[in-house]
């Protein structure tokens, strides 16, 4: 990260700082405030009431400009033992208390609950009785209503290294908060992820900033590991930062849109070489993110490749890690400020909206999106405080990129599977771990008992912990689903779904049965394993409900493959037929159609002047960027990777 001028650093603290003790009444007990990260933390003497009534400190907020966090001064915190007890006093046993933990490095006690709304009380009447009884700032979090060891990991993690934390954050503070100076220029780079689906990453810059929109990898050949490789098919798997002409060290940010492998598969790899800045993404981001990482580390080692980062690497990653929810406005550097929005996509999965100077420029990142009906989430959001340039996926960007209507895609897939069992086959869908997972759980609990099939769900691989941790997040799901969870009602963990661990072998020779197994695209995970036991038995099915990436298994499946090669216990590579019927059912992705493209543009509001396609096959871009010209008359195009764009 760039170093910081002292001089400049003690001018901002004393106006901004002065501002707020002014702002102050002096009953509070002002004792001093500093820069954490992109927040404002203010200590008092005589917090309480403050708790009582933040009207002044939102008053400051929008004063200045920035979040503003009330602390009380270390000498006013209950002490640890009386304040735990202080807490299961004002909290309703009801909420199913979990761990209680205090950080006095902030100020806070963060406190594990079962149902958190009760912790929080009516118009957060519980929260601010917490705080002025005890002084302690509570931080509430969600118990999942599935055991989740990520989630349970990320947050140990959290607080075993939050002295580390605390240091990064005022360190940080430093470097956001310098004099804002008026940039000349604006450009982003195509570091990967144009005219390509995978190595999503874009590096935006001005003179005095650098950030990087997502750093993936290209899940299928990204598996042999190792970044410095002769294989062309390697090398295609990473993003071009060897040719963007800046060292890692001079990066301000990382911003991911969320949490699938091509958006963050090397962002472990920056810090492994030097990388010392910060990650924004959404709670629900980090913890997908810890779990897909760890994934991708073990599996690299088991199909014997070299991973380009270890599980320290990884913790180093989640270290630094900053989150956002939803509608926040968060200075990342003196000059940019980045907001969240939903895009609809998976859980956490976020347009970025970043706005440059004092509105000098305006750009929206739609990440991976979804602008239409799923049985997850709301449709990706359209309104946007001000817009001049559009990056938008291209996924299903293509002429011929239709797809058929939810409800009769629904029909399809369970009229196949009815099919499958009646003939006494089994029916395998390869998903991914984080959203089709989930999105096909939610049909099947709809409908399998309405089409009276009577046979077992098995669910394998990363699903089961990918589902829990949707648990811990009701609040970013669709109204009526989070209303379920909360009701203890979730339909993640209804009766017909049977969890496997090992037992995989009892399942292939049990009868009729739906296997729902990790691995979307069948180059790993525990839907391989299954497909090379289930392939050569034409009674069984296979069902794509999701992206197949060009060179994996799944197109080559997709596209009549008859024969793969696999190896036997001998390790011999030995010809396997394919007899299974394979299906593609459309309409369950979580990328919008061509018409959910352009009806997204249509209803931006407001409408940008420029538009860029990305993440899509070349042909998808292009044609994608043609519609939107004519469509909207806004300069539309499909850039390369390599490609530098001026904006301003």
């Amino acid at each position: 990260m760039k170093e910081f001028n002292e001089n400049n650093k003690n001018e901002i603290q004393k106006s901004v700082f002065d501002k707020i003790e002014e702002m102050l009444p002096s009953s509070v007990g002002f004792i001093k405030a500093e820069f954490e990260g992109p927040d404002i933390v203010i200590y008092l003497k005589n917090a309480k009431s403050v708790y009582k009534d933040d009207t002044v400190i939102k008053d400051i907020a929008v004063e200045i400009k920035k979040k503003i966090i009330v602390r009380s001064d270390s000498a006013s915190l209950m002490d640890p033992e009386n304040a735990l007890k202080k807490i299961k006093e004002l909290v309703p046993e009801d909420a199913k208390l979990g761990s209680i933990k205090f950080l006095s490095e902030f100020s806070s006690v963060y406190i594990e609950a079962l149902k958190p709304g009760l912790v929080i009380g009516k118009k957060g009447v519980t929260l601010r009785a917490i705080m002025y009884e005890t002084g302690w700032i509570p931080k509430v979090l969600r118990i999942p209503t599935m055991e989740s060891s990520t989630i349970e990991g990320v947050r140990n993690l959290v607080y075993n290294e939050r002295d580390f934390r605390k240091k990064f954050l005022l360190n940080l503070g430093k470097q956001i908060n310098q004099p804002a100076l008026k940039s000349e220029w604006l450009k982003v780079t195509a570091l990967g992820g144009y005219r390509e689906v995978g190595r999503s990453s874009m590096l935006l810059e001005t003179k005095n900033s650098k950030i990087l929109i997502d750093c993936g990898i290209s899940p299928e050949p990204g598996l042999k590991g190792a970044i410095a490789n002769e294989d062309p098919e390697v090398n295609k798997a990473f993003p071009y930062l060897d040719a963007a002409n800046f060292s890692i060290e001079e990066l301000d940010a990382v911003v991911l849109t969320h949490a699938h492998m091509d958006h963050i598969g090397f962002v472990p790899y920056l810090y492994k070489y030097g990388y010392k800045g910060p990650v924004y993404c959404t709670p629900p981001t980090r913890d997908l993110a810890a779990l897909l990482l760890n994934d991708y580390f073990r599996l690299v080692q088991k199909t014997g490749g070299t991973p380009l980062y270890d599980e320290k690497d990884i913790r180093n990653m989640l270290m630094h890690t900053i989150v956002r929810e939803y509608g926040e406005v968060t200075n990342i550097t003196n000059e940019l400020k980045l907001t969240y929005h939903n895009a609809g996509h998976i859980l956490g999965s976020s347009i970025v909206h970043l706005h440059v100077g004092e509105g000098e420029y305006n750009l929206v990142h739609t990440g991976d999106m979804k602008y239409g009906f799923t049985r997850l989430f709301d449709p990706a959001d359209i309104k946007y405080p001000r817009m001049d340039a559009l990056f938008i996926e291209s996924t299903y960007g293509g002429n011929n990129d239709i797809s058929i209507n939810r409800k009769q895609a629904e029909i399809n897939l369970m009229d196949i599977i009815k099919k499958t069992i009646s003939n006494n086959g089994k029916v395998l869908i390869p998903l991914f771990a984080v959203g089709r997972s989930q999105e096909i759980q939610l049909v099947l609990n709809s409908y399998l008992k309405n089409y009276n099939i009577d046979a077992p769900v098995y669910m394998d691989g990363m699903i089961l912990e990918a589902s829990a941790i949707h648990t811990a997040y009701p609040e970013y799901l669709k109204e009526s689903l989070k209303n379920m969870i909360l009701n203890n009602k979730s339909p993640f963990e209804s009766d017909i779904f049977e969890i496997i661990k090992g037992e995989r072998e009892q399942v292939l020779e049990r009868g009729p049965s739906i296997i729902l197994a990790s691995g979307g695209m069948l180059n790993g995970g525990t839907s391989l394993e299954y497909f090379k036991k289930l392939a050569d038995d034409p009674k069984n099915s296979l069902i794509f409900v999701g992206y197949n990436s060009a060179g994996s298994l799944g197109r080559r499946l997709q596209n009549n493959l008859k024969e793969v090669p696999i190896m036997d216990e001998n390790n011999k590579i030995i010809p396997l037929k394919i007899n299974m019927n394979v299906f593609t059912v459309e309409g369950f992705s979580g990328h919008s159609d061509r018409r959910q493209l352009i009806d997204f543009v249509k209803d931006l509001r407001p409408r940008p002047s420029k538009i860029f396609t990305m993440h899509g096959e070349e042909q998808k871009c292009e044609d994608l960027a043609d519609i939107l010209r004519k469509i909207t008359n806004a300069d539309s195009r499909a850039p390369m990777n390599l490609d530098s764009i001026r904006l301003k």
